[in-house]
């Protein structure tokens, strides 16, 4: 199946570029005037205290990537080599790599349909499997995919259970909730992601949410290279170069004034994509009590060779759709790690797309991608 693209060739359809139409330039051009352009300054103190009132949290940190915020949270938990840490599998690379850094082992976990995230059934399963064996868990990272909440009650209270903390994984749910709660406040320790690609960005950012003022500046300690209150430089323990700088939050400073803007745009068109094609597809829908940002609209085709002729139609129309996360189970650079598989991540994966959800997306846009969405045979419909 390949459909021809008769509207508009000009230019490619991209999946979730960043928007910059505010007053990202006034404030980078503050803090080149006032000379503050690395890790400190008016811009990174007032984002952070912006996402600290939205997400009704006790402090925020921000740093250089998601990636970073997740390895200082586990350098805080104390996980060391040897220690297992229960990882969601149905994500990107980015929420496990941070384990390998610090040479402890990933346990992965498979999803439960309802949300696409972490089965809570099968996360106990590996809790009292791995306690069983001596090997009890340091930590469990849980991710909210795609912007969609992941089972917080449920989950939570296995953390209480037994005891393991939660990190948060909330680099694509800004803006998302569970019972009016922001997603993002519901761990031990969260964190977020400003990435390029997000609902808000820097650029390259990060953020950690945190519990106390203490814990702030423990943080920032390890993220500017762990100095010591000396006069000369001197480190009693590893930092890491992982600071956000004044100028990357002046970006996020301004577009913290759009969010709302932007998670009412990227739901709408969810809800055009759904109201469209929603007969020969299938869309994730939200739970009762779950709020989503809708940070990127995926869908789900009926077998792996439909998504495939779906995926190169729009990509020979100069649209860019990708593939959901491939599970980290199946990554050949987390193989060797044991995992607690019901098949429900691999099955989502071979027949799932990210559709283009750009907030600068135009109505001829979305036209443009339904009307080659619309065009699929009546054999590709989904039979739900």
């Amino acid at each position: 199946m390949v459909l021809s693209r008769t509207i508009d060739m000009k230019s490619k359809i991209l999946l979730a570029p960043p928007d910059l139409s505010g007053d990202e330039l006034s404030y980078i051009q503050q803090a080149i005037a006032t000379n503050n352009i690395a890790s400190y300054g008016e811009n990174i103190d007032i984002f952070e205290r912006q996402l600290k009132t939205y997400l009704n949290v006790s402090e925020v940190v921000a740093v250089n990537s998601g990636t970073s915020a997740i390895h200082l949270a586990l350098i805080a938990l104390g996980v060391e080599r040897g220690d297992e840490i229960l990882c969601q599998s149905f994500t990107f690379s980015a929420t496990a790599n941070p384990i390998i850094y610090l040479g402890a082992t990933p346990i992965f976990i498979d999803s439960e349909r309802e949300t696409w995230n972490m089965c809570p059934v099968l996360l106990e399963e590996a809790i009292v499997d791995r306690i069983k064996n001596g090997k009890k868990p340091k930590a469990i990272i849980a991710v909210h995919l795609y912007g969609m909440p992941y089972k917080t009650k449920e989950i939570n209270a296995l953390s209480v259970r037994y005891n393991i903390p939660v990190i948060e994984d909330a680099a694509e749910a800004l803006g998302s909730r569970v019972n009016d709660q922001p997603c993002g406040s519901f761990g031990h320790y969260a964190i977020i992601s400003f990435n390029g690609n997000k609902i808000i960005t820097t650029g390259a950012g990060g953020a950690i949410v945190c519990n106390s003022l203490a814990e702030k500046e423990r943080f920032i300690h390890l993220a500017t290279q762990a100095k010591d209150n000396a006069p000369h430089y001197q480190h009693s323990s590893i930092g890491y170069n992982y600071r956000m700088s004044n100028l990357l939050a002046g970006i996020g400073r301004a577009q913290m004034n759009h969010i709302d803007k932007h998670i009412s745009i990227k739901r709408k068109i969810f809800s055009s994509y759904k109201s469209q094609v929603d007969g020969n597809f299938c869309f994730l829908e939200e739970p009762e009590g779950s709020f989503s940002n809708r940070w990127l609209t995926t869908l789900s085709c009926t077998s792996f060779e439909i998504r495939e002729q779906v995926r190169i139609s729009l990509t020979k129309n100069n649209i860019e759709a990708k593939p959901l996360w491939k599970p980290l189970h199946l990554q050949p650079v987390f193989q060797q790690y044991r995992s607690f598989i019901n098949g429900t991540s691999e099955e989502i994966f071979s027949k799932g797309l990210c559709l283009p959800s750009g907030v600068g997306m135009t109505e001829n846009d979305l036209n443009t991608v339904t009307s080659i969405l619309s065009k699929a045979p009546k054999n590709l419909i989904y039979k739900k």
